[in-house]
């Protein structure tokens, strides 16, 4: 009977996997939502382009009570708030502002202009993408506005027409214009062509060549290159990518497009959890092959090759048990740990771990090659040791969530092996035991399906059954996670960095699917009592 119960529950897995890979192979684009920022950019850099009505109608309706944009913390919503206020002043000073009237475009962007002032003075601000330099550039954007006729004369901006302005919050400098200074002495580095909308203006026409598809994959990079580009075929090809990708998200516009690479990556490693499933094997490894590339691999077109998604193609591929090389991990080494790209400010602990399961995977099914890659591998393990904090957790600039860190730090160091290691993964589990929240879920800021998994895979890395409220922790993560897989169309909350926060759905729900397959093998999928019916019985839980 239990035996006949796990087979059940391994084709249920297993078909909802196929589903899963199958949708994403006959997209090419990836499965995230429009992205504030990058719509109001593109309202702002290219109003001629198609749509540009509607788009305008959508910024005003996202607009939050409080006047601010975007999801998150509200420091999370200072960028997407500064993006669309910026987009609105843009379009209050044009002569003809749309369907939309001015007076309510500017009574929007006022409100906006006051959540940015209500802002704490102090916050911590996120390490998102090139923050540093996208909200000075925008807040010198917006007092330009300010200062010009036609917003004097708008009655509906209120102090804002009388001489009040932004002030650039504390912990920002002007650092979009010393980037631009050195880009005018010595190019534009392929690095900022994803965020180029922070310098475009500071840097002379030409500074980037004409892209073959979108800037850096970014639509707003794109719409700023298109700005300062005199009309030629090349200017019209940029058009021509801007409506392709609109017309994929509904006249919106993603952060980056595509996603294939990420998405065709991340969701087999996250499916491998359970076990791929055979009839996802093939699709995996061609998407891992045709990915993978001897000078590494990029996240998106445009972008830098990136230890990330190289480790991936590497993992992933060695998952459908035929490894590709890992050589193309050396050009992103330090001498202690990897390079997320080369020229990073900071390190990323989820890249390394990704590289450390890839090289563990890589040496399991090419045992010869251990020698070489062991050493390094090593190393790598020490440095994620290093950074794992005083509670148990790692934390990495690529995601909000410390859940999604931990869980990769806890499967890199556990596939890796060491005393001290598993002495890091256990302080893991009990850091993830003592911040379940009571209604099962695990979060941030509040539970999510998403961290809820992620906390369940980091329970059942460990044996940790001997401490107190495991299974009981466990049971109530499973009812979670059911609730979210049998919702259609769950829409994850946005945790993940890039400009600003975005959700990539299908990442997420392979995630949300592997770690619920997980917990139905650990109790050999028998029916479960809930645990309010256990409590109410006397059982122990």
């Amino acid at each position: 009977m239990r035996s006949d119960l796990m087979r059940r529950a391994s084709r249920a897995y297993g078909s909802q996997a196929v589903r899963l890979v199958t949708d994403i192979d006959r997209d090419p684009w990836g499965s995230v939502r429009a992205s504030l920022y990058e719509t109001a950019r593109v309202v702002s850099l290219a109003p001629e382009l198609p749509g540009h009505a509607p788009r305008l109608m959508w910024l005003l309706e996202q607009q939050m009570k409080d006047g601010s944009w975007g999801e998150g913390p509200a420091p999370y919503r200072l960028l997407p708030t500064l993006s669309a206020v910026e987009a609105l002043l843009s379009a209050v000073r044009s002569e003809t502002p749309s369907c939309t009237g001015r007076e309510q475009l500017a009574a929007s962007a006022a409100a906006g202009l006051a959540a940015v002032r209500n802002l704490p003075s102090a916050s911590p601000w996120p390490d998102t993408a090139a923050i540093e330099i996208l909200v000075p550039s925008l807040i010198a954007q917006i007092n330009n506005h300010l200062g010009q006729h036609t917003i004097e004369v708008t009655p509906s901006l209120g102090p804002w027409s009388r001489g009040a302005r932004l002030d650039v919050p504390h912990g920002f400098a002007r650092r979009h214009e010393q980037v631009a200074r050195r880009c005018q002495s010595e190019g534009v580095p392929l690095k900022l062509h994803h965020t180029f909308e922070g310098i475009f203006r500071h840097v002379p026409q030409g500074a980037v060549p004409a892209p073959d598809e979108l800037l850096g994959s970014s639509p707003a990079a794109t719409a700023a290159w298109l700005a300062t580009t005199p009309p030629s075929g090349q200017s019209a090809k940029a058009v021509t990518e801007l409506r392709t990708v609109a017309r994929r998200y509904g006249g919106c516009f993603p952060e980056a497009a595509p996603l294939k690479a990420v998405e065709r990556l991340w969701v087999p490693a996250a499916l491998a959890g359970p076990g791929l499933p055979p009839a996802c094997q093939a699709t995996a490894s061609t998407w891992a092959h045709d990915i993978y590339d001897v000078a590494g691999v990029r996240g998106a077109p445009g972008l830098m090759p990136d230890a990330d998604d190289t480790a991936m193609a590497v993992l992933v591929s060695a998952l459908t048990g035929e490894p590709c090389d890992p050589a193309p991990l050396s050009a992103f080494w330090t001498g202690t740990h990897y390079q997320c790209y080369v020229g990073e400010d900071t390190g990323s602990v989820t890249a390394n771990a990704h590289t450390l399961q890839a090289l563990s995977a890589y040496m399991r099914c090419r045992a010869a090659a251990s020698a070489a890659h062991r050493p390094r591998a090593h190393q790598v393990r020490e440095w994620l040791l290093e950074q794992q904090q005083s509670c148990g957790a790692w934390t990495d600039k690529w995601h909000a969530s410390p859940y999604y860190a931990t869980q990769r730090c806890v499967a890199a160091l556990a596939s890796h092996g060491g005393p001290c290691a598993l002495d890091a993964v256990r302080s893991a589990a009990s850091w993830v035991l003592a911040s379940q929240h009571d209604d099962g879920t695990w979060g941030v800021w509040g539970g999510t399906a998403e961290e809820t998994a992620y906390a369940v895979k980091i329970l059942l890395t460990v044996v940790a059954s001997h401490q107190p409220g495991y299974d009981r922790a466990l049971e109530q993560a499973e009812t979670v996670l059911e609730a979210a897989i049998s919702t259609p169309d769950h829409r994850h909350p946005a945790l993940w960095h890039d400009k600003t926060l975005y959700a990539p759905q299908a990442i997420v729900q392979a995630e949300v699917m592997a770690a619920r397959a997980m917990l139905r093998t650990r109790r050999g999928a028998e029916p479960r009592t809930p645990a309010h019916e256990r409590d109410a019985e006397g059982t122990a839980p």
